[in-house]
C-alpha cells in the first residue's frame, strides 16, 4: 500500500498545539493507518462505524466516508455498514450518516456502475485500489490476490485508459511473467514491437529482461491474471510512462 500521509494536524494546530499535531499526523495516520495487519479498506469501515457509534456525525465522519469510497468501499457495503451499526449505536445516527453517504455515493455514478458491471462479468474480484504501485500507473488500477502460495497469482483490473509504465522483469534464473485475459479488452506491448490485443482467454508469456507495458483500452474496463513465474534474484525495474500519444495510436 502507498504510504498514507496526513498533514492536517500541522496545518491547523502546528503552532497552537504542536504535540497534538505530531500525534495526529505522525502517530495516528503516520503509524496506525499505515499498519498492514488490517487492510486499509477494512480500517476505513471500522473508523466509520466507530465515529457513528460515538455520535461524531459531523465533518470528520464525512471525511472518513470519502476516504472509505476512495479505498474501494461500495455503495452497497456502506449502506449495509450503516444499517448494521444503527441497531447498536442508534437510529438517529444512522439517518445522519446516510445523509452524508448519499452525497458521496451518488445514485447516478457512471464510474461506479461501469466498475460494477465489469466485476459482475468475471469470477474474480476487482479487489482494492492498487495504491502500492500507483506511481507506476497512469490511471486507477485495482489488485486482488488469487493465490500467494507456490506461485503468485493476482487479478489486476484497469479502469478505461489505465496502463502501467514500461518495465522489465529481471532474474538470474527462471522468472518472467504470464498474463491471462479475464474480462474486457486490453493491450500488451514489447519495446520495438506492435501491440497485442488481450481479450478473455488470451495468454501472454513475458520473458525476463524484456521491456514492456500492459493495460486497458481507452474505452473499456480490463482485467487480467498476473502470474509470477518463479525464479532466482527476481526484481522489477520500472521505467518511463507510456505517453498519451503512443497509447492513443494503438486504439
Amino acid at each position: 500500500m502507498e504510504k498514507i500521509v496526513q498533514t492536517a494536524g500541522r496545518k491547523v494546530l502546528g503552532e497552537f498545539a504542536p504535540e497534538f499535531a505530531h500525534y495526529n499526523d505522525d502517530v495516528l495516520f503516520g503509524e496506525n493507518w499505515n499498519n498492514t495487519d488490517i487492510p486499509v479498506k477494512t480500517r476505513c469501515m471500522l473508523t466509520v462505524a466507530a465515529l457513528m457509534a460515538s455520535g461524531m456525525t459531523d465533518s470528520s465522519l464525512k471525511a472518513h466516508l470519502e476516504n472509505a469510497k476512495k479505498y474501494g468501499v461500495t455503495k452497497a457495503e456502506i449502506a449495509a455498514l450503516i444499517t448494521h451499526v444503527a441497531f447498536y449505536a442508534g437510529w438517529p445516527k444512522a439517518w445522519a450518516a446516510f445523509g452524508m453517504a448519499k452525497e458521496i455515493w451518488t445514485e447516478n455514478d457512471p464510474y461506479a456502475d461501469a466498475k460494477k458491471q465489469h466485476e459482475d462479468s468475471m469470477i474474480f474480484p476487482v479487489g482494492a485500489p492498487n495504491d502500492a504501485f500507483a506511481q507506476y500507473f497512469v490511471g486507477q488500477s485495482y489488485l486482488a490476490p488469487v493465490s500467494t502460495e507456490q506461485v503468485g497469482v493476482y487479478n489486476v483490473t484497469f479502469e478505461p485508459g489505465c496502463r502501467n509504465n514500461w518495465h522489465v522483469h529481471h532474474a538470474s534464473k527462471g522468472g518472467g511473467q504470464m498474463l491471462i485475459g479475464v474480462s474486457g479488452r486490453g493491450f500488451y506491448q514489447e519495446w520495438g514491437k506492435d501491440p497485442v490485443e488481450i481479450l478473455p482467454g488470451t495468454v501472454i508469456h513475458i520473458p525476463t529482461d524484456v521491456k514492456h507495458w500492459h493495460g486497458a483500452a481507452k474505452d473499456c474496463w480490463f482485467s487480467h491474471l498476473s502470474v509470477e513465474v518463479p525464479g532466482e534474484d527476481t526484481s522489477n525495474e520500472w521505467l518511463e510512462k507510456v505517453s498519451d500519444e503512443d497509447y492513443l495510436k494503438i486504439q
